[in-house]
């Protein structure tokens, strides 16, 4: 096949996901000559296909036909008859999956970005070609280049068996025939959890290996130490400080992974995953949840000196995400963590305000946060308690606890909290930590106080709802300035009587 002809264009976006639609929207939606590169069928990435909107809209699935959230206030037996197949409650998932790659699209055509269907390469360092399955290659020059290609599960070699008809990573495990009465989950981060959470909460028998000493690494430890906690009492078993040395008895593959339906695999002799420790499970499936790699292979980057890391990550500047090339910018989980869709969006805004020096987004995501979406949910911003040991930072922290909040009571909660982090010499916010029902919407209060650089007092001023969950953040408020008080006493000559007066719970004295 021939060459086809070079179009020229402000900017040239590589894949249609959360990164790469944003930031091809905010080009075009100040007037700049945009072309979007999809070499998948749909539109979305692993974001809209694969990964987050079916994974979450399977979570909220699986709380509603497992009954969780009704046990959990008003005590009652709800539960999940016979052999539930996987195809049994996809329809939402469907829905929600087929609504947002109609979204996507109708968002392009609406900016007036133009979309080329085919594999990219880069020819040079301002050179695209795009490769369609079944007609002549074209080639996109673009001034400005973003690179937003996304990222695919990181599989561990020779180890783990994944042609096997029960061995799968997070983008095959929806090619699940059936509910397994049995899953061993491989690895603790983000989507181990947030999957062990979603199949435990369908009666499924859970246990999750991780090497390290603990649960979401880099989170808060409170918080993941209170997920934990909250895991195990759900019934799964966690199995910490090991690892998989040998699987065995896995089956020949019989029906290709992705495709969902088809004739049940016939049964097989028990999995059976042998630990380190010499431990010996025997799960009736096993998910691999290793981390991700960047989707890198094929683009030619090693042609234009854009060197990538031993996952395929790109290395960008972490306030312009230039590559080392300057003109060129990577967004989204092809750069790395934090491999959120939330934040994949704030980055390629940033990266095109910076190329296009336009008249928005400049720090606006000084600021990212993370949800978590187990069960329940964690998320996160700003510093931790261990970052701030780090750099010694003296802080305070206030906690208020879902189990002491009206809102809290009536959804049946008891075991959520919210924690505020304040500079010790001023109280100024510093980081918001919350697990429990909502949290990765109430993290949005704090994290917009954060960003306006506000005090304790934003906080303890300001009337909220009753009964809400937000309530909770007046209460942290009162929690760490009741501990300032008596942190400012130390040493004075009245400390004993401010002692006797901060004596009583702040939450409850004010």
């Amino acid at each position: 096949m021939g060459e086809g002809p070079c179009h020229e264009f402000d900017l040239v976006v590589i894949g249609s996901g959360p990164a790469g639609e944003k930031g091809a929207a905010a080009a075009a939606y100040f007037g700049k000559r945009v072309a979007l590169i999809e070499k998948d069928d749909h539109y979305g990435g692993a974001a809209a296909n694969t990964g987050t909107l079916p994974s979450k809209t399977l979570r909220e699935t699986a709380l509603i036909l497992s009954g969780l959230r009704q046990r959990q206030i008003f005590g009652l037996k709800f539960g999940l008859e016979g052999n539930l197949r996987i195809q049994d409650f996809l329809s939402h998932e469907r829905r929600v999956k087929d609504y947002e790659r109609f979204r996507i699209r109708n968002n392009l055509k609406y900016h007036g970005v133009t979309v080329f269907a085919g594999r990219a390469s880069f020819v040079d360092d301002h050179t695209v070609q795009v490769t369609p399955q079944r007609s002549k290659p074209d080639r996109l020059r673009g001034e400005k280049i973003l690179i937003a290609t996304g990222s695919y599960p990181f599989r561990p070699k020779e180890l783990f068996p994944f042609t096997s008809t029960r061995v799968f990573d997070s983008d095959t495990i929806l090619s699940l025939y059936e509910i397994p009465k049995s899953l061993l989950v491989v690895g603790g981060g983000v989507i181990g959890c947030e999957y062990a959470c979603m199949f435990a909460a369908l009666g499924v028998a859970v246990t999750m290996v991780e090497k390290r000493g603990g649960l979401l690494g880099g989170v808060d430890r409170e918080i993941a130490e209170s997920l934990h906690e909250q895991m195990s009492d759900a019934g799964m078993e966690i199995i910490l400080q090991d690892e998989v040395a040998e699987i065995r008895n896995h089956p020949a593959p019989r029906v290709p992974l992705g495709q969902r339906g088809g004739t049940p695999p016939e049964p097989d002799a028990p999995l059976e995953a042998e630990l380190k420790s010499g431990r010996v499970l025997h799960p009736a499936a096993i998910l691999v949840s290793s981390g991700r790699s960047g989707q890198t292979a094929g683009l030619e980057l090693d042609r234009i000196g854009i060197e990538v890391n031993e996952r395929g990550h790109i290395k960008v500047d972490s306030k312009t995400f230039q590559t080392n090339v300057p003109h060129i910018y990577a967004a989204g989980d092809v750069i790395g963590n934090p491999a959120l869709a939330s934040t994949a969006m704030a980055q390629a805004r940033m990266a095109v305000a910076h190329a296009f020096n336009l008249p928005f987004n400049t720090g606006l995501a000084e600021m990212l946060p993370a949800g978590i979406f187990t069960i329940p949910e964690c998320s996160s911003v700003g510093e931790t308690e261990e970052s701030l040991k780090k750099k010694d930072i003296g802080y305070v922290a206030g906690r208020a606890f879902y189990a002491g909040n009206a809102r809290g009571q009536i959804i049946g909660d008891s075991k959520g909290f919210l924690k505020l982090l304040f500079h010790q010499d001023d109280l100024a916010l510093l980081g918001i930590h919350v697990i429990g029902e909502q949290a990765t919407e109430l993290v949005h209060i704090g994290l917009t106080a954060l960003l306006m650089k506000a005090k304790a007092d934003l906080f303890i001023h300001t009337c909220y709802n009753y009964p809400t969950l937000s309530e909770l953040y007046k209460y942290a408020a009162y929690d760490a300035l009741g501990k300032w008080q008596k942190l400012r006493c130390e040493g004075d000559a009245e400390a004993g009587i401010a002692e006797q007066v901060l004596q009583a719970e702040p939450t409850k004295a004010v």
